[in-house]
């Protein structure tokens, strides 16, 4: 696509990687594990920060082999450092150091592969090689009287797990006509992935192209470093609307999530606060933004914040170190756990349309809406404006 003159972003939106993925092999760059190996020969591991040079002449096409590795391996170039290092008397972490890897992977190495406490590369090399495992072909891969069993049962919209049954029933004294339901699955989705979707949408009732997996709650990966503090946790205060200073938070995101406006709602009141982002909206950004905006509030008025799952809010343990306010997020696919500011930034949007830039609009212009937004009467405050229940709280205390 690129050569025949489509954009880059548009070439890496087609091909559905990221824009920088793009640029690079543009560039020549290939990624190997946490290494980008450039065109001349560089490799740089961006972990380290470490640049190696590629072998040349008649190393190159050493290099090559080894350049096909996953750098989780030793390669023959390493073992052979680990030899001359350890006879000059080294320690492992010395050696380590001089690899790039952990000393426990050189000690693994050295105790793993000497012999009568000597360590020879070139030996340790083909020792490793002889233990990889070798893949083989699934059982379904050839025809047979196996495959045809299978294909005929999914033509009968038999499930994968009714189909491995039904064959240890059939064939209870022939081992080779049995087949895990994984393994179809498995046969099936490749097949998809190769073109045959209408195929599996006939022989699976679910109709998907793509293994999903099943994993339960506590198998999930954690979505931040910092670990989250559900909404279940939140105090019943705040569920009740009866103590004010407890707000509700999500960000307006303009066409192609280039700019951005940071959503504020006090539950009880009503009361909208709204953050400039024109630039972007990493989590750094985002806290930048939210800190000095509740940092305007009195402190009563800094009960808690109620956010969802958004990558926006990765920093949300720095910001409440910065503010002292806790951060409670929503369950997954859950917006009506944040009613009143899914509300509100309904409301916005007679300002602020969809797909139009946010980052047009100043700082003035978000305090002008604002202000507007607070200066209605809600019917959910008895005709009052959130202006004027908030102006109520501050001078009662």
């Amino acid at each position: 696509m690129r050569a025949a003159g489509v954009r880059r972003r548009d070439a890496a939106s087609q091909a559905g990687v990221h824009e920088r993925t793009a640029e690079d092999w543009d560039r020549g760059i290939r990624q190997i594990g946490h290494s980008r190996l450039h065109s001349d020969g560089r490799r740089i591991d961006y972990k380290t920060g470490v640049t190696t040079i590629g072998a040349t002449s008649s190393e190159s096409s050493l290099a090559t082999v080894e350049a096909e590795l996953h750098p989780r391996f030793l390669t023959v170039t390493e073992r052979k450092m680990i030899a001359d290092l350890r006879r000059e008397g080294r320690s492992l972490r010395a050696i380590g150091r001089a690899l790039g890897r952990p000393a426990s992977t050189i000690k693994r190495e050295i105790d793993a592969r000497s012999v009568d406490g000597l360590y020879r590369p070139h030996r340790a090399q083909r020792a490793w090689a002889g233990s990889r495992s070798r893949a083989k072909d699934s059982k379904l891969a050839q025809d047979g009287p196996l495959r045809r069993f299978v294909a005929d049962k999914l033509r009968e919209q038999w499930s994968p797990e009714q189909i491995c049954h039904a064959l240890v029933i059939e064939f209870p004294d022939d081992e080779s006509m049995r087949v895990s339901p994984e393994t179809i699955y498995q046969a099936i989705y490749v097949q998809a992935r190769g073109g045959l979707r209408r195929e599996v949408a006939a022989a699976l009732r679910t109709g998907r192209t793509r293994r999903k997996p099943h994993r339960s709650p506590d198998q999930r990966t954690r979505r931040f470093v910092d670990e989250m503090v559900m909404i279940s946790e939140r105090p019943a205060e705040v569920a009740d609307r009866a103590v004010p200073g407890h707000w509700e938070g999500d960000l307006i995101v303009g066409p192609r999530s280039e700019s951005a406006i940071v959503t504020l709602v006090e539950r009880s009141t009503r009361y909208v606060l709204l953050g400039h982002l024109p630039g972007g909206h990493t989590a750094e950004e985002v806290r930048d933004v939210l800190v000095p905006l509740i940092q305007t509030l009195p402190g009563h008025l800094r009960g808690s914040l109620t956010w969802d799952q958004g990558c926006e809010m990765a920093a949300h343990k720095q910001f409440t170190v910065a503010t002292g306010v806790p951060v409670y997020f929503c369950d997954p696919h859950s917006p009506w756990q944040r009613g009143s500011n899914e509300n509100t930034n309904g409301l916005l949007r007679q300002y602020f349309p969809k797909s139009t830039d946010l980052s047009v609009h100043s700082p003035e212009d978000l305090e002008h809406v604002a202000q507007q937004l607070n200066g209605r009467p809600r019917k959910t405050l008895g005709w009052r404006t959130p202006a004027e229940r908030l102006r109520d709280l501050l001078t009662a205390t």
